[in-house]
């Protein structure tokens, strides 16, 4: 795999193919039936994450609740790290 651009570069400089190896070295899986959107699960809760034209959509369930976050591609690779993982 080629390395990713640095951690405070901002998505929309990311080419696609690095956009999703970072997601799965997140640990998020590709669904099958559509490329655009990754599961991820944790301890607490599971999230998707939706790759859109205009942004990154992150859906997070815990408890049978739903939290949705958008995040432009403008945002640093970190920043949108560290809030996925901040979790719902």
């Amino acid at each position: 795999m080629n390395a990713l651009p640095p951690q405070q570069t901002p998505l929309y400089n990311h080419p696609l193919p690095s956009l999703e190896q970072w997601l799965v070295e997140l640990g998020a899986a590709r669904d099958k039936a559509d490329p655009c959107r990754w599961d991820l699960h944790q301890a607490f809760w599971s999230a998707l994450i939706e790759l859109d034209i205009e942004e990154l959509k992150v859906s997070w369930h815990q408890e049978g609740r739903t939290t949705v976050r958008l995040f432009s591609y403008g945002l640093s690779r970190a920043d949108v790290e560290a809030a996925i993982f901040a979790g719902p």
